[in-house]
């Protein structure tokens, strides 16, 4: 081995080392939960748990194993989460990408019904927080992941620094009104699970469909949900993730997952909204 090839190899350690010695303790995002008041009632809910997702959580398991028919009413964010977003279009997309994945994965136990029809449940959310993602952080760590997919085996983690979050509030009541669930949930984007995306709510993006999957995931099994879930995803969500027709026609009102092309955009630091398809008018039924 030649003196300026090992000179190289040690200077790519102590750069690795530099940037994933921070990550261990800065690693995170911080976001706390946050309240809205617009959930029927926060009696009930836990004390916070979890990890990576924080939340409060509140299920009626035996009210909910007589549910068949399930409504979603499109997310809203107040009014501070919206101040904190520039564009319309980025709220709009967080919102309903959160929309999509709790309507594909309600669909793996309930129907759900078009809007405006009546279900034995209705599901409304509520966005209370967005930590915007610093996009100029964003680049420069995407250029840093991909260089270092170039140079070492594998990439090193992101950079610890300008990191989104999302805070949201949902709940699902019958059709007399009675909360049946609810959840307070809050989530930071973090170095290792979450890729940089051009993007200022390039983190918001991708942390909406994680807390959708958690909500709808407890009103399925009738349990909170657990800090690690290792069952396969049924045939229709894997369809549905792909980009393919969802199990139930409403689900096209919140359009269609990216699928492989959002994976490869994802990859390369691209923002969310050049792969995310746009809501398609669900037809009736």
């Amino acid at each position: 081995m030649t003196a300026c090839l090992r000179d190289v190899l040690i200077q790519v350690r102590v750069t690795t080392a530099c940037l994933i010695l921070p990550l261990l303790s800065t690693g995170c995002a911080s976001v706390p939960l946050k309240s809205a008041g617009t959930l029927t009632s926060y009696d009930k809910l836990s004390e916070p748990k979890g990890l990576l997702s924080k939340s409060r959580n509140y299920v009626d398991a035996s009210a909910l194993a007589s549910v068949k028919t399930v409504g979603i009413v499109p997310t809203t964010l107040t009014q501070s989460a919206s101040a904190r977003v520039k564009t319309v279009s980025d709220q709009a997309m967080v919102a309903n990408a959160l929309d999509r994945e709790i309507c594909v994965a309600l669909s793996d136990k309930f129907q759900v019904v078009r809007p405006g029809a009546p279900a034995d449940l209705m599901v409304r959310t509520v966005v209370t927080d967005i930590v915007p993602t610093n996009r100029a952080v964003a680049v420069l760590a995407t250029a840093v992941t991909l260089g270092s997919g170039f140079a070492l085996p594998v990439s090193v983690p992101r950079l610890p620094f300008g990191l989104g979050g999302l805070a949201v509030e949902a709940e699902a009541v019958d059709s007399k009104g009675n909360q049946r669930a609810a959840m307070l949930w809050a989530r930071g984007a973090n170095s290792i699970s979450n890729k940089p995306r051009m993007s200022e709510v390039g983190d918001a993006y991708g942390l909406a469909t994680m807390f959708g999957s958690e909500f709808s995931r407890m009103l399925v099994t009738g349990k909170e949900p657990r800090t690690l879930d290792i069952r396969l995803p049924s045939g229709q969500r894997i369809r549905s993730w792909l980009g393919g027709k969802p199990k139930y026609a409403t689900c096209d009102s919140f359009g269609r997952a990216p699928g492989l092309l959002g994976v490869v955009a994802e990859k390369f630091g691209a923002p969310p909204e050049w792969t995310d398809k746009r809501p398609q008018a669900a037809p009736q039924r």
